[in-house]
C-alpha cells in the first residue's frame, strides 16, 4: 500500500507540474510589472513597451481588460487571454505599441452589470446612466500617469476586453467619449440607449452564437444600435462557438491591421 500510495503521489505531482508548464509555459517577463495607486486603492497592471523608443516618435496605447476568471491581485492572471498574441515578434516589430493589461480585483467588476436567470437563459440588465465603478475609475488614472510617462500618440488609443471586459470597454469608451479611436469588445455587451454616446469610436464587436455565459444577443442589439447611429461598426458572429470566442477574434487575421489603422481625429 505504501508504494503504491508513494506511486499515486509521484503521478499526481508529476501531472500538477504538466499543467502548471502548460498553463504558465508562456515568458511573459516583457510585460513589465507595475501598480497605480490612488487614494489608498491599487490597480496592478502589466505593460509591454515597443523594443525601443525611437525619440520624437509616439506610439499607440492599448489597453485590455480581461475576464471575470482572471480577477485577482497577482498581476499574472490578466494575461490568459490576448497577452501572447503582442509579444509575437512579427506583431512587436510590424505594430509597436504600448500594450496595457491592468487586473480587477476579485468581487469587483468592470461594469455594473445586474444578471438574473429566467427558465435557463442568462438575462443581463446594463444600466443606462452612469454609475460609479472602482476599477475603470483606477484604468483611467492609470491611463492619465502613462500619457506622463510615455509618448503616446492620443489620437491612437484603444480598448479592448472579453466577457466581464468586453462590457467594461463599452463602458470605458463611454465614460471617455472622444478619447479612444477604436475598441474591440469580445462576448460583452451594453445598452442600446448608450449607443448616441461612443459613436465617435471605431467597433469591432466579437460574439459566439452559442454563448450561454452571455447570450450574442446583446453584441447584437448594441451592434445595430450603433449601425442606426451612424457608428463606423464591424460585427463577428461566430457559429458553433460558445464563450471562448475570444479564441476565434485573436485569431482574426484583420484585426490588428484594423486596429492600428484606427485614428481619432481632434
Amino acid at each position: 500500500m505504501g508504494k503504491l500510495f508513494k506511486l499515486k503521489w509521484i503521478c499526481a505531482t508529476v501531472l500538477c507540474c504538466f499543467i502548471a508548464i502548460s498553463s504558465f509555459g508562456q515568458d511573459f517577463s516583457d510585460f513589465a510589472k507595475e501598480t497605480y495607486s490612488k487614494n489608498g486603492e491599487e490597480l496592478p497592471f502589466r505593460i509591454l513597451a515597443p523594443q525601443s523608443l525611437e525619440p520624437g516618435t509616439t506610439y499607440p496605447l492599448l489597453v485590455f481588460l480581461h475576464g471575470s476568471g482572471e480577477r485577482g491581485t497577482d498581476n499574472e492572471l490578466q494575461l490568459k487571454h490576448g497577452a501572447e498574441l503582442f509579444l509575437r515578434d512579427s506583431i512587436r516589430t510590424k505594430y509597436p505599441a504600448i500594450v496595457v493589461f491592468p487586473q480587477c480585483r476579485e468581487n469587483y467588476s468592470w461594469n455594473n452589470t445586474q444578471y438574473s436567470q429566467i427558465a435557463g437563459t442568462r438575462i443581463l440588465k446594463f444600466p443606462k446612466e452612469q454609475t460609479p465603478n472602482l476599477h475603470l475609475s483606477l484604468v483611467e488614472g492609470m491611463i492619465d500617469e502613462l500619457l506622463n510617462k510615455f509618448p503616446i500618440d492620443k489620437e491612437r488609443m484603444y480598448v479592448g476586453g472579453l466577457s466581464n471586459g468586453g462590457m467594461g470597454t463599452f463602458e470605458l469608451v463611454r465614460r471617455n467619449p472622444n478619447t479612444f479611436a477604436a475598441a474591440f469588445p469580445i462576448c460583452g455587451g451594453a445598452n442600446p440607449l448608450i449607443a448616441e454616446q461612443i459613436t465617435s469610436t471605431s467597433w469591432w464587436i466579437f460574439h459566439g452564437l452559442k454563448d450561454m455565459v452571455i447570450p450574442a444577443i446583446y453584441s447584437k442589439r448594441i451592434g445595430k444600435a450603433l449601425e442606426e447611429k451612424g457608428a463606423a461598426i464591424k460585427l463577428s458572429l461566430y457559429e458553433g462557438v460558445k464563450h471562448d470566442s475570444w479564441t476565434n477574434a485573436f485569431a482574426e487575421p484583420e484585426l490588428l491591421p484594423w486596429l492600428f489603422n484606427q485614428k481619432m481625429m481632434k
